[in-house]
């Protein structure tokens, strides 16, 4: 069959060339840093778990850093604010005493400890229970997402099981070792996922002395076998609902999660 071209009139011809390799290379993102009062630095990180980097994604890297900071520091700033007016009143007691710079000094050492005094209530306890019940809170709906996967999990575990017993019962051996290595891969699954939980019983313990200044006592998550068959898996189920169950409690004591 004879061939016959067809001429293209140039402008379609221009949608079909590639596009300059400057337009298709992507960006890389430019450095972030915030410099400390303290003289140190925060940089913004790359976190490749999320994808190509981006100049927006290293902003909100580094706000996430940030913010922390700024809530850890605020009463210690507030305690520095407070030395060297404590310091001018020390000079101005003498000896000898200096009643003009005294009458200056004590306004602003009053100020700064007004400033301070919220900080101060912390080992009440009384302040303590906002945080504490939002962190109650924010742990239970942690559990409650662990639980939702594990059970999520285990259906499956559970169907792959009953396939397996079918496909051996038949002697069909290329399905069984297909089922058997998805048996596997749940189970390497179950073992990590029983391990994301690992940092909540670090922030329990963390917690527990703030926990007795108001008032309740520790709480803490069991330990967590290494077992990953449907059984073992069944018994973790049931013993984390009974920790949420004890975690509930906790909360509503301090208000309730709402």
């Amino acid at each position: 069959m004879p061939e016959i071209d067809i001429p293209l009139p140039l402008d379609v011809k221009k949608l079909f060339d590639l596009p300059p390799c400057a337009d298709l290379k992507l960006p890389s993102p430019s450095p972030l840093k915030i410099t400390l009062p303290t003289g140190g630095s925060i940089n913004a990180l790359t976190d490749i778990s999320k994808g190509i980097p981006t100049d927006c994604s290293m902003i909100f890297n580094l706000m996430l850093q940030i913010s922390p900071f700024l809530a850890a520091t605020e009463c210690l700033f507030k305690l520095l604010g407070l030395i060297a007016p404590l310091i001018d009143v020390v000079k101005a007691l003498g000896p000898p005493p200096d009643p003009i710079k005294l009458g200056s000094a004590i306004p602003k050492f009053v100020k700064a400890a007004a400033d301070l005094a919220p900080c101060l209530l912390v080992v009440t306890g009384a302040p303590l229970i906002p945080f504490l019940r939002d962190l109650l809170c924010l742990i239970i709906k942690a559990l409650n997402c662990f639980l939702g996967q594990m059970k999520s999990l285990l259906g499956v575990m559970k169907g792959i099981t009953l396939q397996l017993d079918a496909a051996q019962s038949s002697g069909n051996t290329e399905l069984v070792r297909t089922l058997q290595c998805a048996q596997d891969n749940a189970a390497t699954s179950a073992d990590h996922l029983t391990k994301s939980i690992e940092p909540i019983g670090v922030i329990l313990k963390l917690a527990a002395p703030l926990m007795g200044l108001a008032g309740i006592g520790p709480i803490e998550l069991p330990s967590i076998g290494s077992e990953t068959d449907i059984e073992s898996l069944q018994e973790v189920v049931r013993t984390l609902q009974g920790v949420v169950g004890t975690l509930q409690i906790a909360a509503d004591a301090l208000g309730g999660c709402g």
